[in-house]
């Protein structure tokens, strides 16, 4: 493709979102990517030289709306919205205050659902691609070990939310994504992961580059496989 694609990644401070950025800079994306903080700043400047860093926090619906109008003149071929926090303790919903309850749901799955569906109007067609940072703890299909509750159900409402989203885009050509990052060395996935982040993230990108066009909804890991809902 002969024309800079430009992608929008929301949550790049570090791990995942931060490796994700880099990566498409590495294949000549022009990116543009968001951070909560001073130190996110920094690290992204540091290791993704070359894309423009904006200061957001997801779950604040004024932020939200500054950065879509802050970016006003820019249209997208990708807005991948990383985010993703881990309730206290083991994450048994019987265990974690409502409002502890509230912020994982509202940072891991309302929030990203929003800020996507602002920017849907900014997305070039037919190749624009929405994409969702998602978890294989969000399969319903696949939890028969009851792992942290809450994070798993509030990446399976993320995953419900997506789907929704896909279906309301009428005849507009756009691809929704959920991906399934794989387990990997950060800071949430631990140090005895399997995956490193870089491995992580080509194949996300591998992925993103080859769904590009299709048009269609899933729920996919990081080396393009579907998903069990």
């Amino acid at each position: 493709m002969s024309e800079t694609r430009t992608a929008l990644v929301v949550g790049a401070s570090r791990g995942l979102g931060l490796g994700l950025a880099a990566e498409l800079r590495r294949r000549g994306w022009n990116v543009i990517a968001t951070v909560r903080d001073e130190a996110g700043a920094r690290r992204l400047s540091t290791e993704a030289p070359g894309v423009r860093v904006e200061r957001l926090d997801i779950t604040e619906a004024a932020a939200v709306a500054d950065l879509r109008r802050k970016l006003d003149g820019e249209a997208f071929d990708l807005v991948f919205v990383n985010a993703g926090i881990s309730p206290p303790g083991r994450g048994d919903a019987a265990q974690v205050s409502l409002d502890q309850a509230a912020t994982v749901f509202v940072t891991n799955a309302i929030a990203p659902a929003r800020l996507a569906r602002l920017f849907l109007g900014r997305l070039r067609q037919p190749n624009g691609v929405v994409a969702f940072m998602s978890s294989g703890l969000g399969s319903v299909a696949d939890n028969t070990h009851g792992y942290s509750e809450l994070y798993s159900a509030s990446k399976a409402a993320l995953n419900s939310l997506s789907r929704s989203l896909a279906a309301t885009l009428g005849g507009r050509r756009i691809t929704v994504l959920a991906i399934a990052p794989g387990w990997v060395r950060t800071d949430m996935g631990g140090a005895g992961a399997p995956l490193s982040v870089e491995e992580s993230v080509r194949g996300i990108v591998d992925v993103l580059e080859a769904r590009a066009g299709s048009g269609r909804h899933g729920f996919v890991d990081h080396r393009g496989r579907e998903l069990p809902w």
